[in-house]
């Protein structure tokens, strides 16, 4: 799948072509992303809310989460809200001090910044990180494709899911409970704000890699006779 070159952003950093987040992941750069939407239903309920945070790396070599981005998304022409997404959420679509962007504006926001993370780091795409990840990336690519957005950073399919990790990391697949168990507090008033969720699971992910330990990369198989 092809995509548009990004162009050259001052505000960038120059990366060497031999970064270690670039060999970390194969050339990913994993991007933690939540989403508060309304409804379970990608195509067809409204996205109301993305945070995103691309992840660093600290003077150790240790992961951390890097700086966040976020935006309040207007409902989609067409698209359709739940009541009881809402009453979860507690998100007031008729705020007045929402300031909510219209979606493609949106993604334009959550993406520019993205995209900055990605050449600084030299990686060739970003992976999208998240708890139940294809639930946020199912929504991500259902508003590319009602945007015809064509500049998506992520992987169209591929994800790292804190939801198995955790689960093979602490027996726990409930984010607040994997949060608990990984030794970070989970405050419950805060949660379903995706950036709250997503600067929870960022850490959460970054406490679990970290722990792995590292690995050389494999020899190559020997050619059969």
């Amino acid at each position: 799948m092809s995509e548009a070159a990004a162009p050259a952003d001052a505000s960038a950093d120059t990366a060497s072509p031999h970064t270690p987040m670039s060999r970390r992941f194969r050339g990913f750069l994993p991007v933690v992303v939540d989403v508060e939407t309304g409804g379970f239903e990608s195509r067809r309920h409204a996205l109301l809310e993305i945070a995103a945070i691309p992840l660093d790396l600290d003077e150790a070599g240790q992961l951390v989460p890097g700086a966040p981005v976020h935006a309040h998304v207007e409902p989609a022409e067409g698209t359709q809200i739940d009541p009881q997404s809402l009453e979860v959420t507690g998100i007031d679509i008729h705020h007045p001090f929402r300031f909510a962007k219209p979606e493609r504006d949106a993604l334009d926001h959550i993406f520019n910044h993205v995209r900055i993370a990605v050449r600084r780091h030299n990686c060739q795409r970003a992976i999208l990180v998240g708890h139940n990840a294809h639930f946020d990336l199912g929504f991500v690519n259902a508003a590319v494709a009602r945007t015809q957005h064509k500049r998506n950073p992520f992987h169209p399919f591929s994800v790292f899911d804190t939801v198995t990790l955790a689960g093979v990391a602490y027996g726990q697949t409930v984010l607040a409970r994997a949060v608990q168990a990984a030794g970070l507090e989970w405050d419950q008033s805060q949660a379903h704000s995706a950036l709250y969720d997503t600067t929870l699971t960022a850490q959460l992910f970054c406490r679990i890699a970290n722990a792995w330990p590292a690995m050389a990369p494999a020899a190559p198989a020997a050619a059969a006779d």
